[in-house]
């Protein structure tokens, strides 16, 4: 499996999966492209390929990538009609009928093997090793390679990736993962991957939460919050959440993003795996509900960054400049 020039398939091109895709086309790749709301028009005129199902995406691509929001849609896609299995058993059918050795048929291997399906959705670990097993039972090999980093990261092809594979396979996908973040990590085996993303989940919530109660507190006690962050900006209290999700407080900027419905979803993961693993994680109960509260107020696709309004709720109070008007 050659570096240069690959057949890459690409499912979900929504904010995060159109630019990751657009820099494998720049990268020298032939992208199969397959959306449920339909091919950006942009990525075919840089030479991506529409096609009209995963299956399809599956038969023409050697690498098949998924970026979804949730695990019931990788799963749809994986394993639902016209989902990507049925595109490498047809490659496998379509060696039979060409006449190939295929005495051992009871891993429906032949054409099929060696391809690669690698899942960059922030999914669970558990059904994430399920999906591995049933993927390797066909004789291709299975990666789950979620991101951080947010729409920012995506288009200028910076996201930090944390991959469970074998190193093996590892080795084969990272050139193609490096088109698309700077930090590209093996963390372990299938599974790895995601529990890593769901530890940069928990931090980033639990951080945009304490971001938000900082940036009020300022507010009300008269300070202006935007000289607060830019002195908290050379210290200890630095972070990308406070530089990124700080300004987008201040600035009254929600549009996604990430959203609150995923950064929901994904909290919700971590406190399930949480309970199975027997350990409490109080403050990601709290941040939760506080999710809970925004969707229930109508901010489901609002940026993360738009749990401070309710915050500001709580407080009764919006956050405003040293001048008592709104930053808004």
């Amino acid at each position: 499996m050659s570096e240069q020039g690959m057949k890459i398939g690409f499912i979900g091109l929504g904010i995060m999966g159109k630019p990751m895709a657009g820099h494998l086309i720049n990268g020298g790749h032939a992208l199969f492209l397959h959306s449920r709301s339909g091919v950006p028009e942009e990525l075919l005129k840089q030479g991506g390929s529409a096609c009209s199902s995963p299956g399809e995406v599956a038969q023409n691509a050697d690498i098949i990538i998924t970026m979804l929001p949730d695990t019931p849609d990788v799963e749809r896609v994986l394993f639902g009609e016209n989902g990507v299995v049925s595109g490498l058993k047809s490659g496998l059918n379509q060696g039979r009928n060409a006449g190939l050795n295929t005495a051992n048929t009871a891993l429906d291997t032949s054409l099929s093997s060696g391809k690669i399906v690698m899942d960059m959705s922030s999914i669970s670990p558990i059904e994430t090793r399920r999906f591995a097993a049933d993927i390797d039972k066909l004789g291709c090999d299975y990666v789950d390679a979620p991101v951080s980093g947010g729409d920012i990261g995506a288009k200028n092809a910076i996201l930090t990736i944390m991959v469970g594979a074998t190193e093996t396979v590892f080795e084969k996908v990272k050139p193609i993962l490096e088109l698309m973040g700077k930090s590209v990590t093996l963390i372990g085996t299938n599974g790895a991957g995601q529990v890593c993303k769901i530890a940069n989940q928990i931090i980033v919530a639990l951080t945009i939460e304490a971001v938000g109660e900082g940036l009020l507190f300022a507010s009300k006690a008269g300070a202006n919050p935007a000289k607060v962050r830019q002195a908290l900006m050379g210290g200890f209290a630095a972070s990308r959440v406070l530089e990124v999700h700080g300004e987008r407080m201040i600035k009254r900027e929600f549009e996604p993003g990430f959203r609150i419905e995923l950064h929901q979803k994904d909290l919700g993961l971590a406190l399930s795996n949480a309970r199975a693993l027997g350990i409490s994680l109080p403050n990601t109960a709290a941040v939760q509900e506080l999710l809970n509260a925004c969707t229930a107020n109508g901010a489901a696709g609002r940026d993360s960054a738009a749990m401070v309004r309710m915050l500001e709720k709580l407080a009764n109070h919006e956050i405003q400049d040293s001048a008592g008007k709104s930053e808004g």
